[in-house]
């Protein structure tokens, strides 16, 4: 059992971060890598998703301005050309390309009805609509992943380290807490990781899921304004 010693004991120096993590036994060790692991490629993630997301928003504002202001839009096509031949024509553009593109082939053919032309321009916009979706959310599941799992992950650390703090004191016929208090650190300090690599994973996906659903909004919304407008081009005489 802990007992405490009456003697008056040293003083120690206390036992740093580094010290208690390398200090660890190899299952707890282990644990701290891989939560270490995951932290670092969830930051990876939140800088690209911020980089592209942010992007993905300027270009919407930018296109939607110049497609607002009376431009004629097979000029607007054409301007895109060199983007698309880089394969660089994204977000926005690239729905916008896929539609009208699609509108002009059928347009261009003999015996096609608006109402095809129209369907078929829709359904160019929806399947470019749904692959800039997903470049939205790419990496989202993985923040989700490491956000549910990491403390569970942390947790398993820490009761491993425990247990073996206590399987230490068998060997031992009286301890004080002096003893155990390095092991249950150690074990601690998953827990500790674990948090540190969930709390911002799973903030970061919350943004990132609400401004992906906020910008895929913005295309559907753009689509069906320019679905009207092909719409009227479609029927006109």
């Amino acid at each position: 059992m802990l007992t405490w010693n009456s003697r008056r004991m040293p003083e120690q120096e206390p036992l740093s971060i580094l010290h208690l993590i390398f200090g660890a036994g190899p299952v707890v060790l282990a644990v701290m890598g891989i939560l270490f692991s995951a932290s670092v490629i969830s930051w990876i993630v939140i800088f690209q998703r911020a980089i592209y997301q942010n992007k993905a928003s300027r270009d919407f504002a930018e296109f939607e301005r110049q497609f607002w202001s009376g431009i004629d839009l097979t000029q607007l096509y054409r301007q895109g050309n060199n983007k698309a031949a880089d394969g660089t024509a994204e977000g926005i553009e690239s729905i916008f390309r896929s539609g009208f593109k699609e509108f002009t082939r059928l347009r261009q053919q003999a015996g096609v009805d608006a109402d095809a032309v129209m369907e078929g321009a829709q359904r160019a916009m929806r399947v470019a609509a749904a692959k800039e979706q997903e470049k939205l959310e790419a990496g989202l599941p993985f923040l989700a992943s490491v956000a549910s799992v990491s403390p569970y992950i942390g947790l398993f650390g820490t009761v491993w380290g425990i247990l073996n703090s206590f399987r230490g004191l068998a060997t031992q016929g009286q301890a004080t807490i002096a003893t155990v208090a390095p092991g249950i650190s150690e074990a601690l300090v998953a827990t500790a990781i674990g948090l540190f690599a969930a709390i911002p994973a799973v903030l970061a996906y919350n943004r990132f899921a609400a401004k992906a659903e906020t910008i895929s909004s913005n295309y559907a919304t753009f689509a069906e304004e320019l679905s009207s407008i092909l719409h009227r081009q479609a029927h006109a005489r």
